[in-house]
């Protein structure tokens, strides 16, 4: 139900014209408050609190719709934030985004590196150890990454006063982090290959659609292979009763989701051809967040190794733990 009403609220105000407007830089305002409008930023808040209380299972579609959309607001993170901290601090209104760390600097400064929607948040939920940190985005510097339209940014607070508060959980922030990230990329995987399964069909070549082609084909398949697979990693992480995804899962899903979003934008481009890089195209709205996305909170090579970890600390064989999970 909630998945539904979203993908209403999305298919009417997240359109690619609103999207290319806000990357340009124009507010974001309306977008926002149709959804925070709507109560749903407190999707997993406890019914005590004015929450809906859903399960993981019940939140990654709603995530999925996000990516899907190439949502140029931070409403995904925000809903994860709200919920990590709003046992023990009111929250202040606001877009919420996730950093991966805190840099101290020598100069007694504050760096949060390459922070999604960076260029726009209020505030910033940033892993301090074992300490969750929110951090007001008015009293940072922001410095854009430089990457075409892209809203992520490195912010700096010149001391540690522009702390909001700090809260326990730091080490439940990289978990629901990965795992967030990689329902993202599921659903922006699962539109763009719609969207190049659609155009491999309208599209004739040498008197047939290039879908005829065998060699397209192979392509096609290919591509739906990572997405399929990318899609179920994903879900994998939101499986459960516990209120955040565990680490391992969350490894996994990020792992497999980032691997094959580089081999899916890429088939995408290959199969559109020099359409698909022109910036009136939709094609690029996608394949750009395929690949910010896929560096946020650490690309497959990071969380490899997580996994890798996990595996030579424990006492069971390879076989037996592929078995297991």
């Amino acid at each position: 139900m909630f998945a539904e009403a979203i993908e209403d609220i999305l298919k009417d105000q997240c359109t690619p014209v609103v999207v290319r407007s806000i990357e340009a830089g124009s507010s974001p305002t309306a977008l926002w408050e149709s959804l925070a409008g709507a109560g749903f930023l407190e999707l997993l808040a406890t019914e005590a609190d004015g929450g809906a209380e859903l399960s993981l299972a019940e939140l990654f579609p709603i995530l999925s719709h996000f990516g899907r959309y190439a949502v140029p607001v931070p409403v995904a993170q925000t809903i994860v934030a709200r919920a990590l901290v709003a046992s023990q601090f009111a929250i202040p209104p606001g877009m919420i985004t996730l950093a991966a760390g805190v840099r101290r600097n020598t100069d007694a400064s504050m760096t949060c590196a390459l922070v999604p929607y960076g260029m726009m948040a209020d505030f910033v939920l940033a892993n301090d150890g074992d300490t969750l940190l929110l951090l007001h985005c008015a009293a940072a510097q922001r410095q854009a990454t430089g990457v075409h339209r892209s809203l992520t940014a490195n912010l700096t607070w010149q001391n540690d006063s522009e702390v909001i508060r700090a809260a326990q959980g730091g080490a439940l922030l990289p978990s629901f982090s990965a795992a967030l990230h990689a329902a993202l990329l599921s659903g922006a995987m699962n539109r763009l290959f719609e969207m190049t399964l659609q155009y491999c069909n309208d599209r004739n070549q040498f008197g047939k659609s290039l879908g005829k082609f065998q060699a397209v084909q192979h392509q096609l398949s290919v591509m739906a292979e990572h997405t399929a697979a990318a899609s179920i990693a994903a879900e994998a992480a939101f499986q459960g009763a516990g209120k955040t995804p565990s680490l391992l899962a969350a490894a996994m899903a990020k792992s497999r989701t980032s691997e094959a979003a580089v081999l899916v934008a890429a088939t995408a481009h290959a199969l559109h051809g020099a359409i698909g890089v022109t910036e009136e195209y939709d094609l690029q709205l996608l394949t750009r967040r395929l690949h910010e996305w896929r560096m946020s909170h650490g690309s497959e090579a990071y969380w490899n190794r997580v996994v890798g970890e996990h595996v030579l600390k424990g006492d069971m064989s390879l076989s037996d733990f592929i078995r297991t999970v």
